[in-house]
């Protein structure tokens, strides 16, 4: 049994056959990398970590998506598509144009509907969400990571909740279907502090989350602050994470959907989680966890 929204249901409110996110890496900037806004990037980042093979390379948008298409076709050859602009800031460009031919050319490609751009909150002008509501479908997936400003300085964001809640408003009042992307676990941070992240997301007109647990990666500073002992992380077990995950999907506002509670991170670059669990078997452990929060309050 389900507890809560997920994005499948979210999707069947927008598309009537499955869909499939495919990844793509546009070559956008990251502006906490590149000097814009900040220097060395989110401490806990190591961009590798999330981009699929495909995306690697010099390859083309359309080859990028035809190749995501080669893999996914075999075993379902009636799936529809949505474009995931995923790597680092896939709106930080000042050349409006060259963003929506980019985002053109994907919604070019045979058998996808729609794309979903992931971005910062700090870098999305009054102008591109202006052309982006006249796209066929669209949604923004913003990296908001904690309603903490002390955390978002703590891990070298370069940008504030105040940020976020203007992207998210000003999204919502353009048309455009908005997600968050949000990380558990991040330093300093107690279940509290997680708890109010969800209470601040339900006073905004958000329609999907994704929760990830903080993974410790290899090449990152926080790794190297770690391991110097300038701090910790919590260190949660498959169980007391599944614990966790559930309390915030109590939480949260029921018309949210919720996308995800892990993240998987290629075993060569992870040092922390290494649970050897795949995600459907640790939402199996989330979905238990509500299961008996449910028969509590029954």
């Amino acid at each position: 049994m389900k507890y809560y929204r997920d994005f499948s249901d979210f999707l069947a409110g927008h598309f009537d056959c499955k869909m499939q996110k495919l990844s793509v890496n546009a070559g956008f900037p990251c502006p906490n990398r590149d000097g814009s806004k900040g220097r060395g990037g989110c401490t806990y980042c190591n961009n590798a970590s999330f981009s699929p093979a495909y995306t690697r390379g010099a390859k083309s948008i359309t080859a990028q998506i035809e190749e995501g298409k080669r893999f996914f076709a075999r075993k379902y050859p009636d799936m529809r598509y949505l474009a995931y602009f995923q790597s680092y800031t896939s709106t930080n460009s000042s050349d409006l144009g060259r963003l929506m031919d980019m985002y053109h050319e994907a919604l070019d490609v045979e058998g996808v509907d729609g794309v979903i751009i992931g971005t910062r909150p700090d870098c999305m002008p009054e102008a591109l969400l202006d052309s982006l509501r006249k796209l066929p479908w669209v949604m923004i997936e913003y990296g908001a990571e904690s309603s903490h400003d002390v955390t978002l300085a703590r891990i070298n964001r370069c940008h504030t909740w105040a940020d976020t809640v203007d992207a998210v408003r000003r999204t919502a009042d353009a048309g455009i279907a908005c997600g968050l992307h949000l990380i558990n676990g991040l330093p300093g941070e107690d279940e509290d502090m997680m708890l109010a992240t969800v209470e601040a997301v339900n006073e905004l007109p958000v329609d999907v989350v994704k929760f990830h647990q903080l993974q410790l990666l290899r090449g990152t500073r926080m790794a190297a602050e770690v391991e110097k002992g300038l701090y910790d992380i919590p260190r949660f077990t498959p169980e007391s994470y599944a614990g966790l995950c559930a309390r915030l999907a109590t939480r949260l506002r029921k018309d949210i959907a919720i996308e995800r509670f892990v993240s998987q991170s290629p075993p060569e670059l992870l040092i922390y989680p290494r649970w050897g669990l795949k995600n459907y078997q640790f939402t199996d452990k989330v979905n238990k966890e509500l299961g008996r929060i449910v028969l509590k309050t029954e």
